[in-house]
């Protein structure tokens, strides 16, 4: 993390395997006090610093990158306000039918470090309390996510770190170019056990490669 994001100290943060909404995450960011990157803990969902309500939070856990420079939620934070958010990989979910929905592990094909582009604030209350919050802006998925889910998170190439986080770049136009797809085989993928889709659960164990379940019966077909 040091080496990768040029931080000055180790993150605070200990190993987690199973992030929900409304959590905790890690976030690279700019700290124009000490002047260098930090990584502060920031809670995931997106808490605006106009809010009345910060349980508006839920509503802003992703942010569309083709449209957040003009969302009232995230314009701020697009000019002012970008941070990275590191992980090993990430979870989706392919549906399956009938209501079911199978979890899938994708992660850096060469077993480095991802760089989610996200946005954050800081939002305080008329009794003194203070959320700082992020988001994670997203973009279509390229063809190799397409069998999973339309949209992918946006990933920030190590040699744009530093334009990404600059926030004297302040136009959308600055760093639009960076919101887009990674290459096809940027990533890899396997499927995991659906232990995953209870947030209570947080362990290594959860990355282990699971059996796919059986196909569904065509129609017609009695077995």
């Amino acid at each position: 993390m040091i080496k990768k994001f040029g931080l000055r100290e180790a993150p605070p943060f200990k190993p987690r395997y199973n992030i929900a909404p409304g959590q905790p995450v890690a976030a690279v960011r700019e700290d124009r006090n000490l002047g260098g990157r930090e990584c502060a803990v920031l809670t995931w969902g997106l808490v605006p610093f106009w809010a009345k309500d910060p349980g508006i939070a839920f509503q802003l856990i992703n942010a569309r990158s083709e449209t957040a420079a003009g969302k009232p939620a995230f314009r701020g934070p697009m000019r002012h306000k970008r941070c990275l958010i590191p992980a090993d990989g990430f979870y989706e979910w392919k549906d399956l039918g009938s209501g079911r929905k199978q979890p899938w592990y994708v992660s850096p094909a060469d077993g480095g470090l991802l760089a989610l582009a996200g946005l954050w604030d800081h939002w305080g209350s008329p009794d003194g309390s203070e959320i700082e919050s992020c988001s994670i802006l997203t973009t279509n998925a390229n063809d190799w996510m397409q069998p999973l889910h339309h949209r992918m998170p946006v990933l920030i190439q190590e040699k744009d770190f530093a334009r990404w986080l600059d926030t004297s770049l302040e136009r959308a136009s600055d760093v639009e170019d960076l919101l887009r797809p990674p290459p096809e085989d940027a990533l890899v993928r396997h499927p995991v056990s659906e232990t995953v889709n209870s947030a209570r659960n947080d362990g290594p164990e959860l990355l282990a490669e699971a059996e796919l379940p059986p196909a569904p019966p065509q129609q017609g077909e009695l077995f």
